[in-house]
């Protein structure tokens, strides 16, 4: 009996091993987003209904929630389009009288106020022919029958030209005008490049030594012998 309650004293005072019952069964908190991130894009499902203009209705769309609309496909069928075919001179508009199914319908709407340029549809379309007929959208669109249009919100879209006069290349400087090679009447690159910027001979295959000072003699390819080849002029 000694012996027993010393083996039972010794076993609780043994530490236990692993996690302890039941914690790996804990629940979790649910993680919960109060409100979306403003650079955040919304998906949609827009059904627009029969006779509705759907350039209208995408404007309104956005004009009213205020956020720029990017349609990224739609479906369904539309009557009487009138576009403006790629290359075709400035004006030229073709009417499309009749029915047609939606092959792609691509575009954006941004809220006012906005670059006139940033709104508008391109919409590829299949006759009852099987003709394929394409272009920018210009007027109405009406919709014969339910349309489709799946598209993605957004909004703090930022308006940029390109290219950015401050934002160079990495690795490259502007070029000044002193430092650019002109061609002179003689067929020779101008000596005045390389006098402001002599680490520019070994674009001309030539060694350092022979501009001294950074300054060209005048008749150095004058007087080029015909024997020997001449260095390469750059246009």
């Amino acid at each position: 009996m000694a012996e027993t309650g010393g083996s039972a004293g010794s076993n609780n005072g043994r530490r236990p091993r692993g996690r302890p019952p039941g914690s790996k069964n804990k629940p979790k908190p649910p993680i919960i987003i109060t409100r979306d991130s403003p650079n955040a894009l919304r998906s949609h499902v827009l059904e627009i209904a029969n006779g509705t203009d759907i350039m209208e209705a995408m404007n309104n769309f956005a004009r009213k929630r205020q956020r720029g609309v990017c349609i990224l496909s739609a479906s369904g069928v539309v009557t009487n389009v009138s576009l403006r075919q790629p290359g075709a001179p400035p004006g030229a508009v073709v009417t499309l009288h009749g029915r047609f199914e939606i092959l792609s319908l691509s575009g954006a709407f941004l809220p006012a106020p906005s670059p006139p340029d940033a709104t508008g549809l391109k919409v590829y379309l299949a006759g009852g022919q099987g003709q394929v007929v394409g272009g920018s959208v210009m007027g109405e669109l009406l919709a014969s029958g339910p349309v489709m249009v799946i598209a993605a919100t957004f909004s703090n879209a930022t308006f940029e030209r390109l290219p950015l006069e401050d934002d160079a290349p990495a690795g490259e400087q502007p070029v000044s005008e002193g430092m650019q090679l002109q061609q002179s009447p003689g067929g020779s690159a101008g000596a005045a490049g390389l006098a402001a910027d002599p680490s520019l001979a070994p674009m001309l295959n030539l060694p350092p030594n022979l501009i001294p000072n950074g300054q060209f003699p005048p008749d150095m390819f004058g007087a080029w012998p015909p024997s020997a080849p001449r260095p390469p002029s750059y246009q």
